[in-house]
């Protein structure tokens, strides 16, 4: 059983993590998201979910991990444990050679075929959007190439991540200057309204264009529930993954792309030892992946 130790100063709980609880905890996560935390992760799950205890006034990680399983209200707890396992930093405009590949060259590709094949619906799916920053900048972004022509399109951004309460988060669409330091001045102006707090709140017209959810990428059989996409933004997210789930989530992505679509992944990240049913297309300062046919 776990030990506790208390500050006098401040009435603070410390909860040790031991072994056996870890792997309980890691396993569990695997399972449930295909997260694989390595053993060097040990100190940051700790550091991570024990606030979850202290909230829950959970005596052990061992007490967390029955919780997770078999407490009545173990689909909120899931939402929580989800966030805080998967919260990474973001912004608005996030790896700017990436998005000025997408603005440049990737849509104005994409609309000239759709316009050859007399079509004018476009689908990009975020997958793993987080709080909403990268859906909100490629809405912005297409509002900018196609101007006032874009009430002509029938656009739909799907934007997904594991945790409800990101998501939500996503839907109210309040953002600190923060979470805004690379949005150029002119987008802040157009596309942003300031409130009195001092944060920034997306303007509605950009919400029309979004369509936000919780998606397990997981999950085989809520995949599949998402529609056949012309471009797949999933940055910065398969590096958390095992290698038997990226096979299996790089291939849905290659699924559910239109011939001729792309795949966005993060800067740092390959598909050179996961798959080779993508053709890497070299830009300058960033490489993107295609569907042939």
């Amino acid at each position: 059983m776990s030990s506790f130790f208390y500050k006098s100063k401040n009435n603070t709980r410390e909860v040790e993590l031991y072994d056996q609880e870890f792997f309980l905890l890691r396993d569990f996560i695997f399972q449930q998201t295909g997260i694989y935390i390595g053993d060097n992760k040990k100190y940051l799950l700790k550091n991570r979910l024990i606030n979850r205890l202290r909230e829950l006034n959970l005596n052990s990680f061992e007490e967390y991990y029955f919780f997770l399983k078999y407490d009545s209200s173990k689909q909120s707890e899931l939402n929580h444990l989800y966030a805080v396992i998967s919260t990474n930093e973001t912004s608005f405009f996030r790896n700017g050679p990436q998005l000025q590949v997408f603005q440049k060259n990737i849509i104005p590709e994409i609309l000239q075929k759709k316009k050859q094949q007399d079509q004018n619906k476009l689908r990009i799916w975020s997958a793993g959007c987080s709080t909403g920053e990268e859906p909100y900048t490629l809405i912005m972004m297409l509002y900018e190439v196609l101007g006032r022509q874009i009430k002509q399109w029938d656009i739909k951004i799907y934007a997904n991540d594991l945790s409800s309460n990101v998501i939500e988060k996503a839907e109210q669409g309040v953002y600190t200057s923060y979470t805004l330091r690379n949005t150029p001045q002119e987008y802040l102006d157009k596309y942003f309204a300031k409130q009195q707090d001092g944060k920034y709140k997306v303007i509605p017209e950009l919400k029309k264009y979004i369509s936000f959810s919780t998606l397990n990428l997981n999950n085989s059989s809520q995949i599949k529930q998402v529609e056949t996409s012309d471009i797949i933004f999933c940055r910065n997210v398969i590096i958390y993954f095992e290698d038997k789930v990226r096979i299996k989530l790089i291939n849905a992505f290659y699924d559910k792309l239109n011939y001729g679509g792309y795949l966005f992944i993060g800067h740092s990240e390959s598909l050179h030892n996961i798959s080779r049913v993508f053709k890497p297309c070299y830009y300058s300062g960033a490489i993107i992946y295609k569907k042939e046919g």
